[in-house]
C-alpha cells in the first residue's frame, strides 16, 4: 500500500472514531439530561407561595391570639449574673440557654433585653465563649454579647431546635440539609426554623412576666441562620423593638415559609434594623441584599457592607456599637 492510500486509510479512520466519539458524547450527554430531569421531576424543589395569614398560622405558639400562656422557667445559678435555664415550650419540647446579665444595674432597674440566636450548626455557647470545644467562634457572637452587656443589657440566648443540647442524633443537621438539598425533603428544615421562631415566642412570653426586664425594650440579633430566625421573629411577633440581623442567607419561594423576604413587610413597628452583609457571601449575593433590604418594612433601617464572605472580617462588630444606642 502506498503513502498516501494509507494516509488516506488513517484520515477516514479518524473521522470514523471523531464521529463516533461525537455519537457517544451526545448519547452520554442525552442520558445524563434525562436522568437530571427525573431527578427534578422526582426530588427537586419547587417554589410555592405563602401569604401572611398562612404565615401567621404556621408561627402561631398559642391556640389563639392573646392566650395567657404561664410559662415556668427552671434557673440554676453559674456564676455572678449568670444563669442556666430550661423551659418547656409550645409543643412539650425542651428548650435550653443561658441568661447574662449586666455587670452593674441599679435595684429595681427593669433591664433592656437582647435575644441571641446562633447560626447554624453552631450552638447558644457562641454567645458567650470565643471558642467551644477548641473551635473558635469565628462569627464573634460572643463580642457581640460584651458590647450588650456593657450597654446596660441582659442577654439571652437558646439553643435552636436539633442544635446544641437538642440535637437529634437520628437526624441531624446534616441529614436535614442532604434531605432538603438531595431529596426535596424541606419539612424537617422548614419545622426546625419555624419551631425555634416559636421556641422563642415562648421565651418572650416569660419574660413578659418577669419585673427585672423591661418587655418593652426587647431586641434580637443573630448571625447566619441566627439573621435568618431574628428577621422571621421579628416579622411575627411585635414585641420585637429591634433587629441585628448579620449574613442572613438569602432563601427563595422553594421554601417559602421560612424565607425572610416573605415576611419584611411586616417589620414597621421596630424602633431600629440593621442588616449586614458581605460582599462575596456565598448565601446571599450583593443583589439579593440589595433586595432583601429594599423589602424591610420600616424606614428605621441601616445596612452596612463588609469586604469578604460569610465569615466576616475581625472586629466587624466594633461598627455596631450605635445599634445599641
Amino acid at each position: 500500500m502506498s503513502k498516501i492510500a494509507l494516509r488516506n486509510k488513517l484520515s477516514k479512520l479518524n473521522r470514523l472514531r471523531d464521529v463516533n466519539w461525537r455519537r457517544l458524547m451526545i448519547s452520554t450527554l442525552g442520558v445524563v439530561a434525562l436522568l437530571g430531569g427525573l431527578w427534578y421531576a422526582i426530588w427537586g424543589l419547587h417554589p410555592y407561595q405563602v401569604d401572611q395569614q398562612q404565615i401567621a398560622v404556621a408561627y402561631a405558639h398559642q391556640q389563639s391570639a392573646g392566650d395567657s400562656v404561664a410559662v415556668t422557667m427552671n434557673v440554676e445559678q453559674e456564676a455572678k449574673n449568670q444563669f442556666a435555664f430550661t423551659y418547656t415550650s409550645f409543643d412539650g419540647a425542651i428548650v435550653n440557654g443561658r441568661m447574662v446579665y449586666p455587670e452593674h444595674t441599679e435595684p429595681g432597674q427593669a433591664l433592656p433585653v437582647m435575644l441571641g440566636v446562633h447560626a447554624m450548626g453552631r450552638s447558644e455557647n457562641r454567645w458567650w465563649m470565643d471558642s467551644f470545644k477548641d473551635r473558635p467562634t469565628l462569627e464573634q457572637t460572643d463580642k457581640l454579647t460584651q458590647q450588650a452587656l456593657a450597654n446596660g443589657y441582659a442577654v439571652i440566648a437558646i439553643d435552636s431546635r436539633n442544635h446544641g443540647k437538642r440535637k437529634n442524633l437520628d437526624h441531624n443537621i446534616i441529614k436535614v440539609m442532604n434531605d432538603l438539598h438531595w431529596w426535596g425533603k424541606r419539612e424537617p428544615y422548614e419545622q426546625m426554623v419555624i419551631d425555634t421562631v416559636k421556641d422563642y415566642r415562648v421565651l418572650l412570653d416569660w419574660l413578659e412576666q418577669q419585673p427585672q426586664f423591661d418587655a418593652t425594650k426587647t431586641s434580637v440579633a443573630g448571625y447566619s441562620m441566627g439573621g435568618q430566625v431574628s428577621l422571621l421573629l421579628a416579622g411575627v411577633d411585635e414585641r420585637i423593638e429591634r433587629v441585628l440581623s448579620i449574613v442572613p442567607p438569602y432563601l427563595d419561594d422553594k421554601v417559602a415559609i421560612v424565607a425572610p423576604k416573605n415576611i419584611l413587610g411586616n417589620l414597621a413597628h421596630l424602633d431600629k434594623l440593621w442588616l449586614v452583609s458581605a460582599n462575596d457571601d456565598e448565601h446571599a449575593s450583593e443583589s439579593e441584599n440589595a433586595e432583601l433590604y429594599a423589602l424591610i418594612g420600616t424606614k428605621n433601617k441601616k445596612h452596612l457592607r463588609f469586604e469578604g464572605g460569610h465569615v466576616l472580617p475581625t472586629g466587624y462588630y466594633q461598627q455596631l456599637s450605635d445599634w445599641y444606642q
